[in-house]
């Protein structure tokens, strides 16, 4: 069934759903990049302050991949659930979670005042902060999936992925304003707080808006149809979402998986570990390395819908290969121009770095959502977006510096990118084209407890 038989929802609806998600996937993603930033920049001396700084900054950067570590155990939870009872209720769930843990975080005593208790208060909230993350994405890109407009769903989709770089603007925009207000001094004793602090507020604007959406029209019929068999008895126990996925859709998620190797290890490369590179091998100062992240990150904003827009035309797998090729290109050209110190390269190797990590992260959300059959497409998205964290942006920082340590140059981490980008360009040459699927389909043809429906199979474009 082509995805033109999805009729499009009213415009006022469809553009208060997208705002509700990407209000809501900013104010998760500001959190979770401002931990990465303080990470870099002064949890090394606030919880580590006994090791070496190069070594600090490997410990914080550890603290900061344990939250990777959750988020599967996230996707897993938040995917079956949002599966059984829907998106919207658990995306009002992981924002209060993350929400939570980051407030906390910036009332937290450091080690020099409760000593190693510090560090490890740090590494809880960083769990419970990967556990909502784990379980965000799903729900938010398929609540504007489910109710966007078939034919424009590439570019409506990826209004919730521009919720990265408006988060990473807002967290790099406040650590940077508080940098060239505070002396150093003022900002490692408790200018640092601040930014955490503020996020209670942002919750409590992101939940406002999140409560007064609807929950996806695709989910409540599908749901509606499993309640049907269920009363009529025309069907068995209805199967977990997670045995149905590995069962249906298992190559689906391998694929996911792979393809988001490249976008995953580039993104963090390019806006966390450079915050330790610039400074420390290229002798940039910490505020100039934030201004360009700042700056790259409105226009990777801007260019998300764009790529989206194009997927729409030529397909999401030709805009995905376009950004994997080019962003392993760019590495080498992207270290050279960091190492020169001058400002204006530094902008441009960022730029151009989240211009073609874009072209990855646009299609993502359309192009994972049509893989799935709709009563396990949050597990399945899920699934295979988080898992494939773990393997990739949760130790790029940790690797990256590393291989820093070890070898003192640039070339093994551009090196390290060009590997993530050969595994992706693998995995999406692998996939079918999906933006012709409907998501209006319940399971997939081989699911013997489907009932008997002309409909063609959710896998088939």
């Amino acid at each position: 069934m082509a995805s033109g038989t999805t009729a499009p929802p009213p415009a006022g609806n469809l553009k208060r759903i997208v705002a509700a998600s990407l209000i809501g996937t900013t104010i998760e993603w500001y959190d979770f990049f401002l931990y990465g930033s303080a990470a870099a920049l002064v949890f090394n001396k606030l919880f580590f302050p006994d090791s070496d700084p190069l070594v600090g900054t490997l410990l914080s950067f550890l603290t900061y991949a344990v939250g990777f570590a959750a988020r599967p155990l996230g996707a897993l939870v938040f995917g079956h659930y949002g599966d059984r009872l829907g998106r919207k209720k658990l995306l009002v769930l992981s924002l209060l979670l993350m929400g939570g843990a980051t407030f906390a975080i910036g009332l937290l005593p450091t080690h020099a005042t409760i000593g190693t208790a510090a560090p490890v208060l740090l590494t809880v909230l960083r769990l419970v902060q990967g556990f909502a993350l784990g379980g965000e994405w799903g729900g938010a890109v398929l609540l504007v999936s489910e109710h966007g407009d078939a034919r424009r769903r590439g570019f409506w989709a990826s209004w919730p992925q521009t919720g990265a770089p408006a988060g990473q603007l807002l967290a790099t925009g406040v650590l940077s304003l508080l940098t060239a207000l505070l002396s150093d001094a003022a900002f490692g004793s408790w200018g640092w707080r601040i930014p955490f602090l503020l996020s209670g507020v942002l919750v409590i604007v992101g939940l406002w808006i999140r409560l007064s959406v609807d929950e996806s029209p695709v989910f409540k019929q599908a749901l509606a149809q499993a309640e049907a068999r269920k009363a009529t008895r025309s069907a068995g126990a209805e199967k977990l979402p997670l045995v149905a996925v590995l069962r249906h859709h298992w190559r689906d998620v391998l694929v996911a998986m792979g393809a988001r190797m490249a976008e995953n290890i580039s993104y963090y490369v390019i806006t966390a570990f450079i915050l330790v590179y610039a400074t420390t091998s290229a002798g940039v100062s910490k505020q100039v390395a934030l201004n360009a992240v700042l700056i790259a990150s409105a226009v990777h904003f801007a260019v998300i819908p764009a790529w989206g827009a194009l997927s729409d035309r030529i397909g999401r797998r030709p805009v995905y290969l376009v950004g994997a090729v080019g962003v392993g290109l760019w590495m080498f050209p992207f270290f050279s121009l960091i190492d020169t110190g001058g400002f204006g390269n530094l902008i441009i190797a960022v730029t151009v770095g989240l211009v073609l990590h874009g072209a990855m992260y646009a299609p993502q959300a359309a192009f994972f959502s049509e893989m799935f059959a709709t009563r396990m497409r949050y597990s399945g998205a899920s699934i295979g977006a988080q898992f494939a964290s773990v393997a990739a942006g949760a130790p790029a920082p940790l690797i990256a510096t590393a291989l820093l340590s070890d070898y003192g140059s640039s070339t093994p981490i551009a090196l390290y990118v060009v590997a993530a980008s050969l595994l992706t360009v693998v995995a999406v040459a692998a996939a079918k084209e999906t933006r012709h699927r409907d998501l209006s389909d319940v399971a997939p043809a081989a699911d013997p407890d489907r009932a008997a429906a002309p409909a063609a199979d959710a896998r088939t474009p």
